[in-house]
Parts: structure tokens; C-alpha cells; sequence
């Protein structure tokens, strides 16, 4: 876990696609400590990569890699019955992909994080979190595997020491959170949370206090390294600086993961 005083801020970028512009990479990007970079499975293509890599390096913002399912057209957002081998397969194409393309800039991958539905299939399913480490280790030790706070976190801690890799737990800012933990589904009226007010002071409590609160009302505990604001959100760019000014105030400092962890 991240000292109190410490955290790092990440979103999901470089989701546009040939001439389609998806989410506020460059007003975004320059706020943040850590960028997860689409892949081109579910968003994002081998120009999109190159330009949103460069972006981040500009701005001394360190980079993962955003593996998504193959699913261009649903964002990759919807559910696959895809075997371990296959997701195997799929995070290693799009780890690698972003690795090369890093390379060709000088820098490296600091993370990889699964995107949308792979994600909360592995929040679901730990063999995915499983399958996602060993690809990973093999791939390079020095990555870290971001993880959803709350939900399975000892037998993910175990998993990333099993391999030899670290694990950043992750709170999302801007989402709505069931009693057990989990993401409230997209579906769901109110699961993404466009309030500034609001969000900001969901980040200061969850450092400070270990808490957030579910939908219900209820009290879930949950202690996280980086906290998420999706660059896809309209509200993106304004929740991220509220977050910065609440974390700046309360004396909280923002590095990337791979600088604490």
C-alpha cells in the first residue's frame, strides 16, 4: 500500500482511432502522474500509440499499457468467453506492441492495466489476474500489474509475489462503488460521477480514512496506490484538477507508482 502522504493519478488515454477523437488526451495528460495507454484492441491505433507516448514523455508522465479485449466496435466493453491462452495472447500483443513503440522513443513501460470488460472479467475470475501476471513476468519483472482496491486484493498481492512482480491496488474516482467492493456497472444510472465536489472528496476520504462509500450508503474499506479518472469522462479534465487542488490542500503529494511502490 502507498504511504498516506503519497499517491499516484492515472487515466485511460490514447482512445481515439484513425480519424475518430476519443477523450482529452492533451488537456489530460499534463495533470496526471501515470497514462494507460490503449493498445489498439479496443481503442487506439499504431499513430494514435506513437502520438499519445510522445505526449506523455513531454510532460514526464510514466506510461503503462492498456490491454484491451478484441472489440473495437463495443470499445471493448463487453464480456468475451475467452480462454486463458487467448487472454494470454491478447495482453502479451498489446504489451509488447506498446513496448516497441516506447522503445522507439527512449522510454519504457512503467504498468500494464487491463481495460474495461478484460478488467472486471479479472475482478470476477482471479485466474485472469493470474494469467495477466505471468505474462506480464515473463515479459518484464520491472512492470507493475494495476489491480482493482478492494475485491481479492490478498490473493492478488500473493500472485504478484508468486511471479516476482509488484501490484498497484487502484481506486476509481469517478465511479460508483457496490457494498462489496465492486464497480457498479455502466448500466446502472449513477455509476459514472460527473461532480467535482463530489469525487474530490471521495479521494480524500478513501487516502485518509480508508473509506468510500457504496451506493447504498454503507461504508466499504479500501486502500489504494493510484486513483483513476477515465479520460473519457466529459468531465475528465475538471475532476482531475478538483482532485489535485483537495490532494494539494491536504498535503497529499502525486508521483507515479513506480517512484513509491
Amino acid at each position: 500500500m502507498a504511504s498516506r502522504k503519497i499517491i499516484d493519478l492515472n487515466s485511460d488515454v490514447g482512445e481515439s482511432f484513425g480519424i475518430y477523437k476519443l477523450g482529452l488526451d492533451e488537456e489530460v495528460i499534463p495533470l496526471i502522474s501515470s497514462a494507460n495507454v490503449a493498445c489498439g484492441f479496443h481503442a487506439g491505433d499504431p499513430a494514435v500509440m506513437r502520438r499519445t507516448l510522445a505526449l506523455a514523455k513531454a510532460h514526464s508522465v510514466s506510461v503503462g499499457a492498456h490491454p484491451g479485449l478484441p472489440d473495437l466496435l463495443a470499445f471493448g466493453r463487453r464480456y468475451m468467453d475467452a480462454s486463458m491462452r487467448e487472454i494470454k495472447d491478447y495482453t502479451a500483443y498489446q504489451v509488447g506492441a506498446l513496448q516497441a513503440f516506447a522503445a522507439l522513443q527512449g522510454t519504457r513501460l512503467q504498468h500494464v492495466k487491463p481495460h474495461g470488460a478484460l478488467y472486471n472479467m479479472a475482478v470476477q475470475n482471479i485466474n485472469i489476474w493470474e494469467a495477466t501476471a505471468e505474462v506480464i513476468a515473463g515479459i518484464d519483472k520491472g512492470l507493475i500489474l494495476v489491480a482493482l482496491a478492494g475485491l481479492n486484493r490478498d490473493q492478488i498481492r500473493e500472485i504478484g509475489e508468486r511471479y516476482g512482480i509488484r501490484v498497484a491496488f487502484e481506486f476509481f474516482a469517478d465511479r460508483a462503488y457496490n457494498p462489496n467492493g465492486s464497480l457498479v456497472s455502466r448500466k446502472e444510472p449513477g455509476a459514472v460521477i460527473h461532480d467535482e465536489t463530489a469525487v474530490a472528496r471521495r479521494v480524500i476520504k478513501m487516502i485518509n480514512d480508508g473509506k468510500v462509500v457504496a451506493k447504498d450508503g454503507t461504508e466499504v474499506s479500501l486502500t489504494a496506490d493510484t486513483i483513476c479518472v477515465h479520460g473519457d469522462n466529459p468531465a475528465a479534465v475538471r475532476l482531475i484538477r478538483g482532485i489535485r487542488e483537495a490532494l494539494k490542500a491536504a498535503g497529499i503529494e502525486i508521483k507515479p507508482i513506480g517512484a513509491f511502490l
